[in-house]
């Protein structure tokens, strides 16, 4: 069974590069980022699925007024195992996600983002020979991975071999803004379909190699400050309350003093630490002569799990509290952004599973890691379902020329197929 599995796999190049080239054609970008969000891009996924035999179909679409059709699209493929007529047995879960980050400045790019292209030759930045790839915005970020998770699922619908187990493929939007509209809404809303004793893949980060299993996630947050003083002409400061000046007092602070006292370390995770990074700035004033009377900025913390994410907002509290005595100021902070979970244990049947069939097909030993990124597997691992996030990548997401290689997506789905047939 297993050869046969293989075998339609080596001989499923053309099949994934047509995947890849039809999903391109789709700009599923969030509203948040100027998009018309997942719908088009959803709706020619489920009708290519249907076309190739997977008929099992259920859309879940999250409203979302500002995307066309007023629409979030959630698609989940379910492809009946074993002694599993109710579905309620252990499912196996593939999650990938439809949205696309955009493309960034045009000139970057040497071919259309939108129109996928085949390409062979050239070498990587490390001398290395690169073999025959798909180029455009999304192929590696996330459509390496649906594709795989597709061509394993048909390497068993197309020859009539029936999973050991339920398998269930997601592909979901809103990934790449925080899984507002996808998983978290899922989760929320249907929360049926998801159960304990399922495990999960998601493909959505890893290695050239192939050999890092990602079992764990720092906790991440977002959030905006914003600090209010009195606006006044520069010439007189002591007549105001210089509202950067204070919050400049409260990034340096905020950085230093949470990096100091969070100084856990934890050699799963590079780096091995917590971070607390400023990042987005936001104009205040558009001249140079006045003292600002508000002013606001960004912070993204990556936050290990053995520190309470409460602790450190006591820990900003303290800080602000300080800030606004100092400067006569008022700051108010508001989180965009966060999540949190338990990590999965590297000695899960999961990652027993997965380490073996990576082992199998790419012949490399595996080890576990932990990611500052987030991914949405931290939503499934506060479910307590195994989760484990893992490909074999070049690392070419969000990047310009944005390529994803065949070779990738075909032993990927081997991978995959392998833990589908696991008993």
């Amino acid at each position: 069974m297993k050869e046969k599995i293989f075998d339609f796999i080596d001989n499923s190049s053309d099949l994934a590069a047509e995947l890849e080239i039809g999903l391109c054609k789709y700009p599923a970008i969030s509203p948040e980022s100027g998009g018309e969000g997942e719908l088009d891009k959803c709706e020619f996924l489920a009708a290519w699925l249907k076309a190739h035999g997977i008929n099992q179909l259920g859309r879940y679409d999250a409203p979302d007024p500002r995307a066309k059709g007023g629409v979030r699209p959630n698609l989940v493929a379910t492809i009946p195992g074993k002694n599993d007529p109710s579905g309620k047995n252990p499912r196996f879960w593939v999650m990938s996600h439809i949205d696309v980050v955009p493309p960034g400045e045009a000139s970057f790019w040497n071919s259309d983002p939108w129109k996928a292209i085949i390409a062979e030759g050239g070498v990587r930045s490390d001398g290395t020979l690169l073999g025959k790839r798909v180029i455009g915005r999304g192929v590696e970020d996330n459509q390496q991975g649906l594709c795989s998770s597709v061509i394993a699922a048909l390497a068993l619908v197309k020859q009539g071999i029936t999973p050991s187990r339920t398998v269930k493929l997601l592909f979901a939007s809103d990934e790449e803004i925080g899984s507002v509209y996808g998983l978290q809404w899922l989760i929320k809303n249907h929360q049926d379909l998801f159960q304990k004793n399922d495990m999960a893949i998601v493909p959505d980060s890893g290695c050239a190699s192939g050999a890092e299993i990602e079992i764990a996630e720092k906790s991440h947050v977002w959030a905006t400050f914003t600090t209010k003083g009195i606006q006044t002409h520069a010439a007189h400061p002591e007549h105001g309350a210089n509202a950067y000046l204070a919050g400049a007092d409260l990034t340096v602070r905020l950085h230093y003093e949470l990096s100091e006292k969070f100084s856990d370390r934890n050699p799963l995770f590079d780096p091995p630490c917590s971070t607390f990074q400023p990042t987005k700035k936001e104009p205040n004033i558009p001249n140079i002569n006045t003292v600002p009377g508000e002013d606001a900025f960004h912070y993204d913390m990556r936050i290990l799990p053995s520190v309470s994410v409460d602790d450190v907002f006591k820990e900003v509290d303290r800080i602000k509290a300080e800030v606004e005595a100092r400067h006569k100021v008022t700051i108010e902070y508001k989180i965009d952004y966060q999540t949190e979970s338990p990590p999965t244990s590297q000695d899960s049947p999961l990652v027993k599973f997965l380490s073996n069939s990576i082992k199998e097909v790419y012949k490399v030993e595996t080890k576990p890691i932990g990611i500052g990124g987030g991914t949405f597997a931290a939503y499934l691992r506060k479910l307590g379902i195994d989760c484990a996030v893992w490909a074999r990548f070049d690392g070419t997401a969000h990047q310009p020329n944005e390529y994803a290689l065949l070779d990738n997506i075909l032993g990927d789905a081997k991978v995959m197929a392998l833990m589908m047939i696991s008993e």
